[in-house]
């Protein structure tokens, strides 16, 4: 079943916006699609490309022809959102997006980021100067064989370098053509806001799942702005899930795993959510897609969201 059939009504009129302690949780049925920018209709699960890289995120995977499978096989599921970084190999994930999917198809918006070095695996490093951001621009064009970026994001805010300087580089590569709309990951509302004030914002990446709630502020500002959120770590990354009786339960009245109900229960929280879990396995993904199907009743919503405390 492909995430694209099922209802249209686009996210973005939804009249009512569901907070985490709400108590109702709103109709994934009626939420299955969202405009990014307001221009660009995504379905709202995407993928992640981070994982199909080597170990530590580092170098090529040790089975390149499995990665591209992986990719091929996401846009057959109907995925048509894919974030990517330059940072993510370095160079690797773009490179492999572009061997499997151009010339790309119709409709898939490929969102990249820039802004964070990689010394070594498992290393990350800031770097916001405006003139190292510009030349990641045209270095991510290059990688993806694309003229335009759909989504390019400031992988993270450089404590160095001043953010309206980083965000000014970015909008002049909006202004020459070369980006659509720009992107924020692991900022606050108050950053946010300054951001905007430099440049139009369209969507924010931050580290967001059932056990780890330390942006909800960061959540409910986006649902107030209309501004996409894309959990990263959407079902806890490394750390995963907890065993819990309760989520066992609920995973087996639905034929589902708990993974599934983690995704289900993040397109539930929010019209806004973009989940783009990432996975080095076609298996695994079709897992994840199949979690935009399941729907929880209400009751069920609330449990899974109860389970876990929010991480200060």
């Amino acid at each position: 079943m492909s995430l694209a059939s099922g209802a249209t009504l686009l996210a973005g009129g939804s009249a009512r916006i569901f907070g985490a302690g709400s108590a109702t949780a709103p109709s994934l049925a009626m939420n299955s699609v969202w405009k990014l920018g307001g221009d660009l209709p995504v379905n709202r699960l995407g993928f992640g490309a981070m994982r199909i890289t080597g170990e530590g995120i580092w170098g090529w995977p040790p089975d390149r022809d499995n990665a591209l499978k992986v990719l091929r096989r996401a846009v057959e599921l109907g995925v048509n959102l894919i974030d990517t970084a330059d940072a993510y190999g370095p160079e690797v994930s773009e490179l492999l997006i572009a061997a499997a999917l151009h010339p790309y198809p119709k409709g898939l918006v490929i969102a990249t980021k820039g802004g964070n070095t990689r010394p070594g695996p498992n290393q990350w490093v800031p770097d916001g100067r405006p003139e190292y951001l510009k030349e990641c621009v045209e270095k991510s064009l290059k990688r993806l064989r694309l003229e335009r970026i759909d989504l390019y994001q400031l992988h993270r805010i450089d404590p160095k370098v001043p953010m309206e300087e980083s965000l000014g580089a970015l909008k002049e590569m909006q202004t020459a053509g070369k980006i659509r709309h720009v992107g924020l990951s692991e900022v606050a509302p108050e950053e946010i806001e300054r951001a905007r004030k430099v440049v139009p914002i369209v969507s924010v990446q931050n580290r967001y799942n059932i056990a780890d709630r330390k942006w909800e502020k960061t959540v409910v500002y986006c649902e107030k702005e209309n501004l996409g959120f894309m959990p990263w770590s959407p079902v806890g990354g490394k750390r995963g899930l907890k065993p819990d009786d309760a989520l066992e339960a609920i995973a087996k009245t639905h034929g589902a795993t708990v993974y599934q109900l983690a995704l289900a229960w993040l397109l539930q929280r929010s019209p806004v959510m973009l989940p783009i879990p990432g996975t080095s396995s076609v298996a695994h993904l079709e897992e994840n897609v199949a979690a935009a199907k399941l729907e929880l009743t209400q009751e069920e919503w609330k449990t899974i969201g109860g389970l876990a405390g929010q991480r200060k």
